[in-house]
């Protein structure tokens, strides 16, 4: 049976990537989009997301989340990442459809009571829904079958700071919540997206095979991979959230280490992931009666990336 997942997603270009790979793939069933800021507002994110969905001719409800950090300000929108649309400056017409009545956090919360052990969070956003569901009822964390984030880094360098991700700092407070749930979480940053890249020939061979989504995924990629390109050299564009699904599709294409993670929430280190490896006894308890997370550290990238395209080319639509 295909596995249960919530995607909760701010598209955004590599959101995008992410959730037609989890559409075309046939061992996922998304029970629905929930809609955060990040990339863009998290109106343009709900209108994004419905746009996603009526391009694939799913039938996904959509669900809009929280508008702002729980705590900080919130930072400005990365428009020379994504374009101020979301989607590399492609300028989709408005979406037909509205997002569904419950919010983002309701629908998380209705669906994991209606499906015990049965739904995979897979959040590659701020994480102010997930912080949120808990709130409303903190029994859902024993009752999820697995919470997979794209977010945060231990060892690779961030892009926001030089130890900060974008998806944790834009919202450290909620993040530090969602690592410290009684759940465990499994953390796909930056350690290994930054070794998966998508080359222009992947993505034009999407485009030629694809016929429902891979022309609107090449003409957003152009930019996407535009600023990989122009700010860090690589050859083409690194795969994040689409690194996420992979992970949740076959887990095994990753290596991880296990112990509690800790997101600071002030000062020169805010948004840092700070995981505690086994073994060692430290003068602070930060860490203490912490559920353990799962980090990925290594990734088969090669295989990843063949996942990936496979998927995306194997049907004639997603």
């Amino acid at each position: 049976m295909p596995e249960k997942i919530i995607i909760d997603t701010d598209p955004g270009i590599d959101d995008a990537m992410a959730i037609f790979f989890a559409m075309a793939s046939p061992k996922l069933e998304i029970l629905g989009l929930t809609t955060t800021f990040g990339n863009v507002s998290v109106d343009m994110a709900t209108d994004n997301a419905l746009r996603l969905v009526e391009m694939s001719g799913h039938d996904i409800p959509v669900a809009r989340g929280v508008a702002k950090p729980m705590v900080q300000k919130g930072l400005p929108f990365p428009d020379f990442v994504h374009g101020k649309d979301g989607f590399g400056n492609v300028n989709l017409p408005a979406p037909k459809g509205e997002a569904i009545e419950p919010s983002a956090a309701e629908f998380i919360v209705q669906m994991v009571l209606e499906n015990p052990h049965e739904v995979t969070l897979v959040a590659i956003g701020p994480l102010g829904n997930l912080a949120l569901a808990l709130q409303l009822e903190p029994k859902i964390a024993s009752l999820v079958k697995n919470v997979v984030i794209m977010g945060g880094t231990v060892l690779e360098g961030g892009n926001m700071s030089p130890v900060a991700e974008a998806n944790i700092v834009g919202d450290p407070h909620a993040a530090d919540k969602v690592f410290t749930a009684d759940w465990h979480v499994h953390m796909v940053g930056l350690d290994v997206t930054h070794k998966v890249v998508m080359s222009d020939q992947v993505q034009a061979n999407i485009r030629d095979k694809n016929p429902m989504c891979g022309e609107f995924l090449y003409k957003a990629g152009r930019f996407y991979s535009d600023f990989y390109k122009a700010s860090r050299g690589a050859d083409g564009c690194y795969v994040h959230d689409s690194s996420a699904i992979a992970y949740v599709i076959d887990p095994s294409l990753f290596g991880v280490e296990v112990g509690p993670v800790r997101v600071a929430t002030e000062g020169v280190a805010l948004g840092q992931t700070i995981l505690k490896r086994t073994g060692y006894d430290y003068a602070f308890d930060h860490w203490e009666n912490i559920s353990d997370s799962s980090v990925c550290m290594s990734v088969n990238a090669e295989a990843v990336m063949d996942l990936y395209e496979s998927t995306m080319t194997a049907n004639s639509k997603v």
